[in-house]
């Protein structure tokens, strides 16, 4: 199968959404930082899917999210790198290699930098139930996640499917 390793530098797209969602998550782990001494021993741990808190934890349960943040951020960033290992249908040839890399690397960005967005939302507003500024994470919490994510992944088919 035809899978050339090619350089392919970042699209102003790509880097718009790095500092985006990268920048929004280093914000979520300062203000855990800043807040800790301020954080009750009990936090919000998990939500249902009203965003209502259904369970209650460890305030070091606080630290799960940046966690596999930054786990996702390293993982997903050297993926990126590698668009020929991408999963790619058997009309990928040398006229559409380059086509097909930026759109997979694209959607790829994409995934990592909403993953990022939504652990700082989490961790911001855990935080915020926390200290009882806010009770819920909000109704439309998860119909925002789910057509978020319905769109990335419609948009992506839609864009490959067009690559001839």
């Amino acid at each position: 199968m035809y899978r050339p390793i090619l350089k392919l530098p970042k699209t102003k797209y790509e880097k718009m959404w790095d500092y985006i969602g990268g920048g929004l998550f280093v914000v979520s782990i300062l203000y855990i930082v800043m807040m800790w001494g301020k954080i009750p021993a009990e936090i919000p741990a998990h939500f249902n899917g009203a965003g209502e808190v259904n369970r209650w934890g460890s305030k070091i349960e606080l630290l799960i999210l940046p966690f596999i943040g930054i786990f996702l951020w390293v993982f997903l960033g050297l993926l990126e790198k590698a668009p020929h290992m991408h999963n790619y249908p058997a009309r990928l040839n040398e006229s559409n290699v380059e086509a097909f890399y930026l759109n997979s690397r694209k959607i790829l960005n994409e995934v990592k930098n909403l993953c990022l967005i939504l652990f700082a939302f989490i961790s911001f507003q855990t935080v915020r139930i926390a200290l009882e500024k806010v009770d819920t994470l909000g109704w439309w919490f998860l119909p925002c996640l789910l057509i978020g994510t319905a769109i990335q992944i419609i948009k992506g088919l839609v864009t490959s499917s067009k690559i001839k």
